[in-house]
């Protein structure tokens, strides 16, 4: 069975830059998709949204600075990796492109060796964000108020249904059960078990002595 492939977003208006990053990172077995302009990507990220983008921050429609900042407008694409290629090396380039939402720059001309690592850092970041996200609303689904029969100690799950405990507990979350007596209800069913038997102990007439049976 293959594995599903990472996908990237490229977005640069220069073809051959968009010509070198595309053979070499499909050589590295990512998914692509390439926009030549700002404009263009938005239309494509109204369709898919990539693992990451590469942007280019001079573009003649929308500046990589605007196009990011449209991006992180966007609830569904809000946690999609933005990393900048730029030849542009100033501090304040820099601080305006993480104040627009980027992550990282490329700056170029730039390496591929670094690319790919960058590519990957990120990539793998946003993954293990994505787990721990999951894993808090997981969390989240055990709290509130349970509507809990007093009697039966049954629970009121949230389609008006009434289920053990132990199932709503396995449907909301990774635990697994193993079922025992705690020491409390072990001596009640005992003692229930010796009066139906027979056998109840009758108190002792005085210390360390039992009473002898009539």
């Amino acid at each position: 069975m293959h594995s599903i492939k990472d996908s990237i977003l490229v977005v640069d208006d220069q073809p051959a830059n968009l010509k070198v990053l595309l053979s070499f990172l499909q050589a590295h077995n990512f998914q692509i998709y390439i926009a030549d302009s700002g404009t263009r990507a938005l239309n494509i990220l109204s369709k898919v949204c990539p693992d990451l983008i590469l942007l280019d921050v001079m573009m003649p429609d929308i500046d990589g600075f605007e196009t990011c900042r449209r991006i992180k407008g966007d609830q569904r694409l809000v946690g999609v990796p933005v990393v900048f290629m730029t030849a542009l090396d100033s501090v304040e380039d820099k601080v305006a492109g993480f104040a627009a939402g980027g992550v990282d720059y490329i700056t170029k001309p730039f390496q591929q060796v670094e690319v790919l690592a960058r590519i990957k850092t990120h990539i793998m970041l946003r993954k293990r964000e994505q787990e721990l996200e999951q894993a808090l609303t997981e969390i989240k689904t055990l709290t509130g108020i349970l509507p809990i029969c007093s009697y039966c100690k049954q629970i009121r799950n949230d389609k008006g249904y009434w289920q053990q405990v132990e199932d709503y507990i396995s449907q909301h979350s990774a635990a697994l059960f193993s079922h025992g007596l705690c020491p409390d209800c072990y001596k009640k069913e005992m003692d229930s078990f010796l009066e139906l038997t027979g056998k109840a102990k009758h108190p002792p007439t005085d210390a360390g002595e039992s009473a002898k049976p009539q």
